[in-house]
């Protein structure tokens, strides 16, 4: 891990951003505003000075995309704005995260907001691509940052920007972890946001809830017609699943009612698959599940044991990787500054966990509270399918980086006064 310092940032050709929001601050003079709260009015106006830039990055990391683990170009592009704008920037963390940390003027709590980086893995015909809105969600880090560094001077406490490599392989929020990213800047709380099938202009929040986690197992069949009946078992251990993923725009539509519908259908779910290779003397049933509630873990895992007992059993290798979880008074709270600063209409309250992604951002939120917000990206009048990450015609309304960095330089605000 490498840290170092920037007193007095030296401006390149891709840290203008920075530079821009740092030249922000001085916009006002200070006796202007040295005695005024941080209000979101002024994160409005900071904001509004560099939006068109942020599109402008989002775009930039779009055309080059970088898979798990592979974030070196993102890294040092997010690592110069922070720079630039004066934060103390740390690179290298846990592989190519960045951890950009600034301090406000005015006393106050340690807070973090997490942004995730890489694209989805490439599938062997085709490269990494950003189907998952890590882009976005890296503009609006970068963008909260530089809006909150114009404001320092009115910014309590001390916020740090955790911008995170290898969120695709679940490998990326552990190594950062295991890195020491909590014990060296002692944040005590984190935030997070995520692209999500919403309007633009709107926020989904999760009291008591937020992703599932999942587990893996394998069965071996030996013996004669092993394929056919490790095939046979297969089907039987996918029959289990209550839920399917959405085949058309319809189903997603459908989906993102039953999302915000309280006690609805998926309340409590078993997302199953399941799929056998092999010869035909030894073959192998590959499994992976989510569920929901994380406890019905140990339900599936003896459903599934019953269901192998007569091929020798079921080997769970792993503990579960385990779901995110948000603090239901956290979440509360989010809604009402979203309400507030935001308007009466923007903030939604999730009553289901989408059942077919999962999110590392669980390791963090397991070590310290915090909170998952949906960012809605989904354009007036186009199909529900172009604001649903890793749907191939996902292509999330770029309006939605000024949105989710109103929203999220005000509730950082909000928590380092706490």
């Amino acid at each position: 891990m490498s840290r170092f310092t920037i007193d007095t940032p030296a401006l390149t050709r891709r840290a203008v951003i920075g530079a821009a929001a740092a030249a922000a601050a001085t916009a006002v003079p200070a006796a202007a505003h040295a005695d005024a709260a941080l209000d979101q009015d002024a994160i409005d106006a900071a904001t509004a000075r560099i939006e068109a830039d942020l599109i402008a990055l989002r775009r930039d990391l779009h055309a080059h995309p970088e898979g798990p683990g592979e974030e070196a170009r993102t890294a040092a592009l997010v690592a110069e704005h922070l720079a630039a704008a004066g934060l103390t920037v740390a690179t290298g963390v846990g592989g190519h995260g960045v951890v950009g940390v600034l301090k406000g003027r005015r006393p106050g709590r340690t807070v973090a907001f997490r942004a995730d980086m890489d694209a989805v893995p490439g599938n062997g015909t085709t490269g990494p691509e950003h189907l998952c809105g890590h882009d976005l969600h890296t503009a609006v880090g970068v963008g909260t940052a530089l809006t909150l560094a114009s404001l320092r001077s009115r910014l309590h406490g001390t916020v740090v920007f955790v911008f995170q490599p290898a969120e695709e392989s679940l490998a990326g929020a552990r190594a950062m972890l295991a890195d020491g990213v909590l014990e060296t800047y002692g944040f005590t709380e984190i935030h997070a946001l995520h692209c999500g099938p919403f309007p633009v202009g709107t926020f989904g929040v999760n009291p008591g809830l937020g992703l599932p986690g999942q587990d893996h197992g394998s069965v071996v069949v030996t013996g004669a017609d092993a394929q056919a009946r490790a095939a046979a078992l297969a089907a039987e251990i996918a029959g289990l699943s209550t839920v399917a993923a959405p085949a058309d725009s319809a189903d997603l539509e459908e989906l993102v009612a039953q999302l915000q519908t309280e006690d609805g259908p998926l309340a409590e779910f078993v997302n199953m698959r399941a799929h056998a290779s092999g010869s035909e003397d030894r073959a192998e049933v590959q499994l992976s599940y989510r569920c929901w509630p994380e406890e019905r873990y140990t339900e599936v895992r003896a459903e599934v044991a019953r269901l192998a007992e007569p091929y020798g059993g079921v080997d769970f290798p792993n503990d579960p990787f385990p779901a995110l979880v948000c603090p239901e008074e956290d979440a509360h709270e989010l809604r009402r500054h979203l309400r507030r600063a935001m308007g009466r209409n923007t903030a939604t309250v999730m009553h289901a966990v989408v059942p077919f992604n999962g999110e590392d951002f669980a390791l963090f939120i397991r070590q310290v509270p915090g909170t998952f917000t949906w960012l809605g990206v989904r354009a007036p009048g186009t199909d529900v399918a172009t604001a649903a990450p890793h749907f191939p015609p996902f292509e999330p309304d770029e309006a939605a980086i000024g949105h989710g960095v109103r929203a999220m330089a005000g509730w950082l605000a909000r928590r380092t006064r706490c």
